[in-house]
């Protein structure tokens, strides 16, 4: 089963859309949980009417330290076996949860499962398709602009046991939490890359997200983040991420060195 985490709070813009899109994915095997963090508008009236017609919506109401405590949340509450996070302005393409269920019965436990994200603006225009194919540790502590790491969480999806190796969402980071949980999660997990869009995020205007990527916050955490998890190569790893940044910064590198590199990589699969 797949449960679906939506942490909202005063989201009844988008709600109704939000529940009707996992109702339209007709997926027999998965529960909804919406962690509401004390909505003063009309949020949980609209999720208190859909759960009465549709038995795998369920939800709490309550004040919370944010969006990562609601994630954390959602997780203690899960029953399904596989974890995914929708946020309330998010949803999927069609029939995405039944092939996410299909494909992890092929698979090894823990595992940490990405498609790609396609990016919208408020205007209802796409941005951007993130395609995130490069999942190994050195790879994404390169640089984003060069390894783009999972954007949002509508595209990924892991085995709950996952939490059991690497702990729950870091309650006092409100922006770059999934990050810093990706590059934990790619160090234990088995990680498996596939290359169709699953996932649809808005980018809009007034959000903490959009905010701190105009502001430059956002760039700062992503360094800061990248930074503290390059202490955890190890050596063979660190050559990967040599080849990449010299890769990257050099066009005159040549291919007898890459192939030399790769040589001390048996495992390198990306």
């Amino acid at each position: 089963m797949i449960t679906i985490v939506t942490p909202v709070f005063n989201g009844e813009k988008f709600i109704e859309f939000c529940l009707q899109t996992v109702i339209a994915q007709h997926c027999n095997e998965v529960e909804h949980l919406v962690i509401d963090g004390g909505s003063i508008d009309n949020t949980v009236t609209i999720v208190k009417k859909y759960a009465q017609h549709y038995p795998h919506i369920r939800w709490i109401s309550e004040r919370d330290c944010g969006q990562s405590d609601a994630m954390n949340k959602g997780i203690q509450m899960a029953t399904g076996e596989i974890i995914t996070f929708l946020n309330v302005d998010d949803y999927y393409e069609p029939n995405v949860l039944n092939q996410v269920i299909e494909l992890f019965k092929t698979l090894p436990e823990p595992s940490f499962v990405v498609g790609n994200c396609r990016i919208w603006n408020d205007r209802n225009q796409v941005i951007d398709i993130n395609k995130p194919a490069k999942l190994r540790l050195p790879a994404l502590v390169v640089g984003l602009n060069i390894n783009p790491y999972p954007c949002n969480p509508c595209a990924y999806f892991y085995h709950r046991s996952l939490h059991d190796q690497i702990g729950n969402y870091a309650i006092d980071d409100h922006h770059a939490m999934d990050l810093d949980f990706i590059l934990r999660a790619v160090q234990v997990a088995h990680i498996k890359y596939v290359d169709q869009i699953w996932g649809n995020y808005r980018r809009i205007e007034g959000t903490k997200t959009y905010i701190a990527m105009a502001d430059g916050s956002s760039d700062r955490r992503v360094r800061h983040l990248l930074r503290k998890y390059r202490k955890h190569l190890t050596p063979i790893e660190w050559v990967e991420w040599c080849y990449w940044r010299t890769w990257t910064q050099s066009k005159s590198f040549s291919l007898r060195a890459v192939r030399k590199l790769l040589k001390l990589i048996p495992y390198y699969s990306q």
